[in-house]
């Protein structure tokens, strides 16, 4: 895993929607969800969300927790 991808997730914000200016890392996990069943957006934001979901399915969220209290 990237560290620099896990930077971006606790970093960036969402740019649309309900969840607009919410941070990547703090997406609900619903949310998450349907974007999987719909498809991700392209572009960076897509490989964000898509990345946080791998993260929340596999119970991987303490690879963040480190780099979220760090920052």
């Amino acid at each position: 895993m990237d560290k620099h991808i896990l930077i971006e997730i606790v970093t960036q914000k969402m740019p649309f929607g309900k969840y607009k200016d919410k941070l990547i890392c703090d997406l609900p996990e619903h949310y998450l969800v349907w974007f999987n069943r719909q498809g991700f957006p392209p572009g960076k934001l897509g490989m964000w969300m898509q990345t946080m979901y791998e993260i929340r399915l596999n119970g991987l969220t303490y690879l963040i927790d480190g780099i979220k209290k760090s920052i």
